[in-house]
């Protein structure tokens, strides 16, 4: 039998994968910064900082990276079987199975994520702009969703904490639903 990976080290696996890719939790923040303060008026950096930092420790977050990460690495490799070697390293325009990972991501964080990812897909904002050019060397087919997909879901986590904060909620009970929302 297998052993049983312990969720620390999915976690740390996730973000040394990001930060390997070129990709840092403040590149996530900062579109987090951009989606969010227009609706924010003394939205901090910190606050998106935090908001990043906490969804990278859903799983289905980490799940999701892993694997369409490994899937830009074999690319890069040569290591697919053709044809899906040349679809993922052209990110083919008719290839929708990154998005699909990527949205199947987002639904843990509500309709918020769900339209913000939508958006990010189109505008490409960001750290995600550079992922998407497919200049220079790598393949980053899943990864320019997948940070797509945790900017979304730290907007929409944001989003909700921010309100709870205006309601007074206290500590205790912000804390709670904050755990509810790692379910999964």
């Amino acid at each position: 039998m297998k052993k049983r990976i312990h969720s620390r080290e999915v976690e740390a696996a996730t973000r040394a994968l990001i930060k390997e890719r070129g990709v840092s939790i403040q590149d996530i923040a900062d579109i987090v910064f951009k989606m969010q303060s227009p609706y924010v008026d003394d939205l901090s950096m910190d606050d998106c900082i935090e908001s990043v930092e906490a969804v990278l420790m859903k799983r289905e977050i980490q799940h999701a990276v892993l694997v369409g990460i490994e899937l830009d690495k074999l690319a890069e490799q040569g290591k697919l079987s053709e044809p899906l070697q040349s679809i993922v390293e052209m990110d083919e325009g008719l290839f929708g199975v990154d998005e699909t990972i990527a949205l199947g991501a987002v639904f843990g964080y509500g309709s918020i994520a769900v339209t913000t990812y939508g958006h990010l897909d189109k505008q490409k904002i960001g750290i995600i702009e550079k992922l998407d050019t497919k200049s220079g060397n790598g393949v980053h087919t899943f990864l320019d969703d997948l940070v797509a997909s945790i900017a979304s879901n730290a907007s929409s986590r944001l989003a909700h904490r921010l309100r709870d904060r205006e309601e007074a909620l206290d500590e205790e009970e912000r804390e709670k639903r904050d755990k509810e929302e790692r379910i999964g």
